[in-house]
């Protein structure tokens, strides 16, 4: 099996590992009748409930400044209709790890922030399973183009991880999958890409 083939597995692997341990939580209850401890697992809450894309961003906590900054660019509309769109959201973290100042000086200006976020949607879903369709053909590298027109290029890192890299260098990981809205699917990165 070359190196490629292997790459693709094991980013199959990786993820499913990661989705299974997301969709169930355990819980432990003490049994007060007989003195011992019952583990229980529990369903995460469902993701796909939400009605768009936006409405699944705004669902989830990991998501909140993204969701203000889609509502403050006046994208939030434009995305509740057509699609599917796949947005690479930045988390909280990505967003509190910009320079002081700089989250400030784009909600200053709707345009630039505008221009931003459109760099972190494509059209069409590239959830896990879309994810690792596109790699695997393309043999370990996928493209995609933006709302803005232009590319990430989507590849797996030497530790296995799903990396998004503009035409200009800027890289992020892939670190949530497959939050799903009746108009695409959020998948959380770790850095802004600006």
């Amino acid at each position: 099996m070359n190196y490629a083939k292997r790459s693709i597995l094991a980013l199959g692997v990786v993820l499913f590992i990661g989705v299974a341990a997301n969709n169930a939580s355990a819980q432990t209850t003490p049994d007060t009748a007989k003195k011992t401890t019952t583990t229980t697992t529990t369903p995460a809450p469902a993701q796909s409930d939400a009605a768009n894309v936006v409405q699944a961003l705004q669902s989830n906590s990991d998501y909140s400044t993204a969701f203000e900054l889609v509502k403050e660019a006046k994208l939030d509309s434009a995305l509740t209709v057509g699609g599917p769109y796949t947005i690479f959201a930045p988390t909280n973290n990505a967003f509190n790890a910009l320079p002081a100042g700089t989250l400030d000086a784009l909600k200053k200006d709707p345009a630039k922030l505008a221009t931003i976020l459109k760099g972190h949607v494509v059209n069409g879903t590239y959830d896990k399973a879309g994810l690792i369709k596109a790699l695997s053909a393309g043999k370990g590298k996928a493209t995609v183009t933006t709302l803005d027109g232009q590319t990430l290029t989507l590849s797996v890192t030497a530790d296995k991880k799903l990396q998004l890299t503009t035409a200009a260098g800027k890289s992020a990981q892939v670190v949530l999958y497959d939050l799903k809205g009746g108009t695409g699917v959020v998948n959380g990165i770790n850095a802004v890409l600006q």
